[in-house]
């Protein structure tokens, strides 16, 4: 098999090969290795290289395994792969060796997927790019100059850059849609409990948290969402079964859907750059043509939600993963053990009370009946993934003067002037200003999509994001794979090699 074979096919496309006795497991794994060991060096996906351990599962992998002998990389954060390293993109865990699979991962096993790699996140998953200083940026196939987002972003430019068919993500604020619009790819968020984070987590930061995919094809989400779909005993959440396969949807053709769409920014002093209001415009047209009824609609929520409701909760959870980390530490964390921005993220959590912590979580319950309410006249809300374009790699990071600031804080341990300081709440609404939308489906628990539609004239790509109803991700797919056939993205693909 050669480089170019390899690349036409999708997961599903190559374990058909390895059915039919076209080609073994053995050799889609030196494929993908071959095709990591050139294209690696120029986007920084793969930070833990486990070649050997990969060929270590050629060995054991089950006979009718659905996946049998796929390449697949693991995100670096929160998938315990035993026997491994588990860095989370932070310097201090650099010792820390996983003693068990997450069911994920077992899941993942049992579909006879073959793991060679992690791949590379920022330091906790908390930024939307990966720029983690203990392991560098990642990035963009489409552009080398340009982010590939976050904080799946070694996946993504893994899967975009054709090392591999599929990839795992997770996504606590937009974490599975944002690098899939950044690198051209489909990534759909699950219902919230759909995946089991067990068998070490129940929840993570509140609810907001699942894990999933990034791929190329719909139909390779959709078999994953199959084969990872499940219950752990201890999880907090039962989510009903869909009626039939995920992958039975995909060859399904949508019905008739009722699809309210906004280019209005929800930071209602920002603006929505012109190439993604493009994007969700030309998503909607050819959603019209398609049949469906498609109508403008105002956001559905105060522009005030995510820097009230969404943020005290993520402070307080990345507080709770310092706290975690020391315990495995066993001794106080020190400045040095992670980015300054995670220090000081951490020490706002300290800031922020307990009844601020209930309060957010109220606010997330208050969402998701308003939004309960917007799918009884709408079946989906569409909007941009993003309120820009990928951006230049560096170009969230803190000013020069900002970093003089917080470094001025970090250094006096002015923390009680975090709340409400004025450089903390320019730093977070930068970053919720590029993000504005993503972090709804994480604190409701709906499922969420990107879907990548368009790209600048510069060619990078732009997604737009399909939210829906609690559960209802059989019509999602269905909806994905009827645009993915209107629109074919398959073909368009970065060339590294």
């Amino acid at each position: 098999m050669t480089a170019a074979e390899y690349l036409k096919y999708d997961a599903i496309g190559l374990a058909g090969l390895v059915r039919q006795g076209a080609v073994t497991p053995r050799e889609l794994l030196d494929m993908a290795l071959a095709i990591a060991e050139k294209v690696n060096p120029k986007i920084n996906a793969i930070i833990h290289p486990l070649y050997n351990e990969g060929y270590k599962m050629i060995d054991e992998l089950p006979a009718e395994a659905p996946l049998r002998g796929v390449p697949f990389l693991l995100k670096d954060l929160a998938l315990e792969w035993a026997g491994t390293p588990m860095r989370s993109g932070n310097k201090a865990y650099f010792k820390y060796v996983s003693s068990v699979d997450s069911y994920y991962v077992e899941r993942c096993r049992t579909a006879g997927l073959v793991f060679f790699g992690k791949t590379n996140t920022p330091e906790f998953g908390l930024n939307p790019f990966t720029e983690p200083t203990a392991f560098g940026p990642s990035h963009n196939p489409w552009n080398l100059d340009y982010s590939t987002g976050g904080s799946s972003g070694g996946s993504a430019a893994a899967v975009a850059a054709g090392i591999v068919p599929a990839a795992t993500a997770s996504d606590g604020g937009g974490s599975i849609r944002i690098p899939a619009s950044c690198c051209g790819l489909f990534g759909l968020k699950p219902t919230r409990g759909r995946i089991s984070l067990g068998p070490q987590v129940g929840e993570a930061w509140g609810g907001a948290v699942v894990s999933g995919c990034v791929t190329r094809t719909v139909r390779d989400s959709a078999l994953l969402l199959d084969l990872l779909s499940g219950y752990f005993p201890g999880d907090p959440y039962v989510v009903q079964a869909p009626e039939r396969p995920y992958l039975q949807e995909v060859e399904a053709a949508p019905e008739k859907l009722r699809i309210g769409f906004s280019t209005q920014h929800p930071l209602s002093w920002h603006k929505l750059d012109a190439d993604c209001v493009r994007a969700v415009e030309k998503a909607a047209r050819l959603l019209m043509s398609l049949g469906h009824e498609v109508e403008e609609v105002p956001i559905p929520f105060e522009p005030e939600m995510f820097l009230e409701a969404f943020l005290p909760v993520f402070v307080g959870e990345t507080s709770a993963a310092l706290r975690h980390l020391s315990k495995w530490l066993g001794r106080p964390i020190q400045k040095e053990d992670v980015e300054m921005n995670t220090w000081l993220i951490a020490k706002l959590g300290e800031v922020y009370t307990a009844a601020d912590y209930a309060h957010a979580q109220y606010r997330w319950n208050e969402l998701s009946r308003t939004m309960a309410t917007f799918h009884q006249q709408y079946d989906l809300l569409l909007t941009s993934v993003m309120a820009r374009p990928p951006i230049r790699i560096g170009e969230l990071q803190n000013s020069a003067q900002e970093n003089i600031m917080l470094k001025l804080l970090q250094t006096t341990g002015g923390y009680r002037f975090l709340k409400g300081s004025k450089v903390i709440e320019q730093v977070a609404e930068r970053t919720f200003s590029y993000i504005p939308y993503t972090t709804l489906a994480n604190m409701t628990g709906q499922p969420s999509m990107s879907v990548p539609m368009h790209r600048t004239q510069n060619n990078l790509p732009v997604g737009v994001m399909f939210t829906g109803r609690m559960g209802e991700e059989s019509l999602m797919f269905r909806l994905a794979a009827q645009l993915e056939q209107a629109q074919p993205w398959i073909d368009q693909r970065p060339n590294l090699l």
